[in-house]
């Protein structure tokens, strides 16, 4: 079983930045891909970005390309989610996601272990 733990989420202005960082309890971390979804209110929860298990491949959503980087840090067993240049249609509650080894899907189906959300709320 792998607990995952978010933070980092928060209020801010459109065009500002901030880091989400999902701690991982697993002591294998290295063997999980890891992914970050959204969830904005009325709406289905959606992928924003994943990273393979070894580091070499990320995946991103159209959206976010270029404002958003994905990032692990095994020896911490976190993974980050750099947010850039945020918009107000950024805003949602943001998910961490792990799935053993595998690669870097979109599909919440695919992820087996789930963190319990940040909240992102970016204003105009």
């Amino acid at each position: 079983q792998v607990h995952l733990v978010e933070s980092g989420g928060g209020l801010v202005q459109a065009g500002g930045s901030l880091r989400l960082s999902c701690a991982a309890s697993e002591r294998t971390f290295s063997s999980y891909t890891m992914g970050w979804f959204r969830q904005a209110p009325g709406k289905e929860r959606e992928f924003v970005a994943a990273i393979s298990w070894g580091g070499g491949s990320t995946n991103y959503v159209d959206s976010v390309k270029g404002r958003f980087k994905i990032s692990r840090d095994g020896a911490n067993n976190t993974v980050y989610l750099q947010m850039n240049s945020l918009k107000p249609e950024d805003t949602a509650v943001y998910y961490c996601a792990a799935r053993y080894y595998g690669s870097t899907y979109s599909q919440l189906r695919e992820y087996q272990y789930w963190g319990q959300g940040t909240q992102v709320t970016v204003s105009s």
